[in-house]
């Protein structure tokens, strides 16, 4: 999830999910987006680790996207980063987390904007990114994959695949996958830009594009109940003659070296027991995708 622009950049990719629930998380942005942007001026400044003590909550900006951060069939917040927050934070002594959801592309600018204490959603950590927040060490690695129809009959499998097929291509808005496809040699103008993977399912199966580019997990989740429609095997994406392997983490404002580092020790322990793995499984994640990359190596 190179490194481009936030508003070109990745998110990314996802279970029983339903354009109510990604509807039903943009409602809440309504009112607690609103909430933060009026409150900005009253955000006091210092140990946000303190401050958060204090307020007993975190607020956590997520994208409403499975199984990142998402509202599940019972109208509850979910998802990896979503269930990773609330056991990470609660041993910081911050025992309430309140999502708060946006556009992918709308989670730095609005992290930046103290509409939310830290990003959840899975990000992809990449250089561009790192100049304008950091992050924690990733909690995952990821490869891409495609969604396309039942049988793959343009043989799509990877980026270089599409220019050579002049298939029509999609994905989401924010996604690294862009880069990666204009890097291949795909033109800017002629990617598709659609809301989410739910949008990119939909229009793979009615032919309206023949590839829809997101991660690995992303495609296997989201095709789980289409019959018209399957995930390419996973596949690391070229860019600059590299292949390209991303990690997806929490992001924090740059003023927040203290909170992001408590997180950082966190998460660790959480790796060496193996408790990181067995909250990650149930939203799908293999276990070759846990990682021991770090934010450093990714923001280079």
């Amino acid at each position: 999830m190179a490194s481009p622009p936030e508003n070109t950049s990745e998110r990314a990719p996802k279970r029983s999910i339903r354009r109510r629930s990604l509807l039903l998380g943009t409602a809440v942005l309504g009112a607690a987006g609103a909430l933060g942007a009026a409150g900005c001026s009253r955000v006091p400044t210092g140990d946000t680790l303190a401050r958060l003590k204090s307020q007993r909550t975190v607020r956590l900006g997520i994208a409403g996207e499975a199984p990142y951060g998402y509202i599940n069939d019972q109208g509850d917040f979910t998802g990896e980063a979503v269930e990773l927050a609330k056991v990470i934070f609660k041993r910081l002594g911050i025992g309430s987390v309140q999502p708060v959801a946006t556009d992918f592309s709308s989670l730095i600018p609005g992290l930046n904007a103290q509409q939310f204490d830290v990003v959840s959603a899975g990000m992809y950590i990449n250089a561009e990114r790192c100049k304008q927040v950091i992050f924690a060490d990733p909690e995952y690695q990821m490869l891409d994959s495609f969604l396309v129809r039942k049988g793959n009959p343009k043989k799509l499998l990877s980026y270089q695949d599409v220019v050579r097929s002049k298939a029509k291509l999609a994905t989401g808005a924010g996604y690294a996958e862009i880069d990666y496809a204009i890097s291949a040699g795909i033109p800017e103008k002629e990617i598709v830009i659609l809301q989410d993977p739910v949008a990119g399912l939909n229009a793979v199966e009615s032919g309206r594009v023949d590839v829809f580019a997101g991660t690995a997990l992303t495609g296997r989740e989201v095709v789980k109940n289409s019959r018209k429609a399957e995930a390419t095997e996973p596949f690391a994406p070229v860019v600059d003659g590299k292949k390209k392997v991303d990690g997806g983490g929490f992001a924090f404002r740059p003023t927040d070296s203290g909170l992001r580092d408590a997180f950082n020790v966190e998460i660790h322990k959480m790796k060496k027991s193996g408790e990181l793995f067995r909250i990650l499984k149930p939203f799908g994640f293999a276990e070759s995708e846990m990682t021991t990359m770090t934010a450093e190596e990714l923001c280079a």
